[in-house]
């Protein structure tokens, strides 16, 4: 038998020690260890079951704690779906009006970092931010201790003229936090990587999009990628023309559009994925170390989806599964042996985070936050009323990526507010779990899409109904009107 882990041992001691005790609340408040990768799909996890991604730490934590099968973002875009973590509003209650999508001073306040420090956290924050705050805010004034670290470029050269990558530097940053941390004090930890985000800046044919750390080189060199499963050029002929003619096509140039760029940059976005795994693992052994470990709750999550050329796209931002679904993992310490390694089936979204971790720390949710706490099911309880569906939205790049709509557990619902007139997707997940039939123009299916229509308009309705014309809501930032022109060719 091998000898038992420093982490194997400290979760078993943990779970002994807390079986005694009556409920998690008798506990005095937790530490939060908050890990969150840049578009990672839901599936590029070895725990959910890829088949080449490694990722035995956030495995591990996974088979300790509780793994969500059905995690979305409401919002899939990276720097909207962290406000939406921070404000714990959808982006439609979080956005200025005429300055899509700036977060409103009123949403200020009660931001997730300064809720925790009023409850007496040490907050910190390494790593990519992409919050668009209103002119004067200030991120580091939120936390107690912060630093932005971002890409362009991913390889930072150091003081002794080396190299090291922005995963290793934001695991770096973490473990220096937890070295400083008192004993008698609870802290709350961002560790928000760039990775596995694609370096836009370089996108020369022959060079991979997704430059990976050190500690995975040469990792999966013995491994062919297959082609994407829904990535046929029949399915992406089945778009409507604006989709064609979009950023989700665009990027699907930059290192999709020939069987060898694909099988490079899936290879290089992997390793990357593998790079954060290993660079988490390095932090839990810090916090082992730092003796911190069996109060720690440990989450891990990604801001949004990927399609990885599937239906001929690349990145997120439109209304697909590939888009909407993240990781998630919570691993809580103080859970008995019976509760740990569950995967649970609710939805989760991202707007929920904020609430559980003033959950976790004893304070009450603020008003202003929109999400429910997770913490409940993360426990095992039974949550009869738990949602059935959920508002999504995507108020970026307009014309052809401006969207709202509803998923439920059996239909999909989406339009594209900015096309003339407003174009409509209807799909049923129960017949066609991939969504490559749009129903919406089905007159069998004429009561679902008015029951599903209504729906998104009670949704909507509830964060401020329906947005600007698009010249108005973009009137302070008009870059985020979409200037894509049809791309029939490969870009340089």
């Amino acid at each position: 038998m091998k000898p038992m882990s420093r982490f194997h041992l400290a979760l078993l001691v943990g779970t002994l020690a807390l079986q005694a005790l009556p409920s998690l609340a008798a506990v005095k408040q937790p530490n939060i260890l908050f890990f969150f990768a840049d578009d990672q799909r839901y599936d590029t996890l070895s725990c959910s079951g890829h088949p080449i991604v490694q990722t035995p730490t956030i495995d591990r934590l996974a088979s300790q704690g509780v793994r969500f099968e059905n995690a979305f973002v409401t919002t899939p875009i990276c720097w909207v779906s962290r406000a939406i973590v921070l404000t714990g509003q959808w982006a439609r209650t979080h956005s200025q009006p005429d300055a899509v999508p700036t977060v409103k001073p009123s949403s200020l306040p009660t931001l997730l970092p300064l809720v925790l420090r009023s409850a007496g956290y040490r907050t910190g924050h390494f790593g990519k931010w992409h919050f668009k705050g209103p002119a004067g805010f200030d991120p580091a004034a939120q936390y107690d201790e912060y630093e932005m670290i971002g890409r362009n470029p991913y390889f930072k050269t150091m003081p002794d003229g080396s190299k090291r990558h922005e995963t290793d530097i934001v695991a770096d940053k973490g473990i220096e936090f937890l070295k400083s941390q008192p004993k008698d004090k609870p802290f709350a930890l961002n560790l928000w990587f760039n990775a596995a985000h694609a370096e836009d800046s370089d996108h020369r044919p022959g060079i991979g999009l997704y430059p990976w750390p050190q500690s995975t080189d040469g990792l999966y060199d013995d491994r062919s990628i297959p082609p994407p499963p829904l990535g046929t050029p029949e399915i992406f002929e089945r778009h409507p023309q604006f989709l064609k003619d979009s950023l989700n096509r665009e990027r699907f140039f930059w290192g999709y559009d020939t069987p060898e760029k694909y099988e490079i940059n899936v290879r290089a976005y992997y390793r990357m994925i593998s790079g954060i795994d290993k660079a988490v693992a390095r932090v839990l052994k810090a916090l082992e170390e730092a003796g911190l470990a069996d109060n720690t709750i440990i989450v891990y999550s990604a801001d949004n989806g990927y399609y990885l050329g599937d239906r001929g796209f690349q990145g997120k931002w439109s209304h697909y599964e590939e888009s909407l679904r993240v990781p998630l993992v919570i691993y809580d310490p103080r859970l008995p042996r019976e509760k740990r390694g569950r995967v649970v089936s609710p939805m989760a979204l991202n707007v929920d985070l904020p609430a559980t971790l003033v959950d976790w720390a004893g304070v009450k949710k603020p008003t202003a936050y929109e999400g429910s706490s997770l913490v409940p099911i993360v426990e095992g309880k039974e949550v009869p009323d738990w949602r059935t569906h959920f508002f999504c939205e995507h108020l970026d790049l307009a014309p052809t990526l401006t969207w709202e709509g509803v998923r439920g557990d059996r239909y999909v619902y989406a339009r594209y507010f900015d096309q003339q007139p407003p174009f409509e997707f209807l799909h049923d997940l129960k017949t066609d779990r991939d969504e490559l039939k749009n129903l919406a123009n089905d007159p069998a299916q004429g009561e679902v899409l008015k029951e599903m229509r209504a729906l998104c308009d009670r949704e909507m309705n509830a964060r401020g109904g329906a947005l600007l014309p698009i010249e108005r809501r973009h009137a302070k930032n008009p870059a985020a009107i979409s200037k894509n022109a049809p791309k029939k060719k490969k870009l340089n």
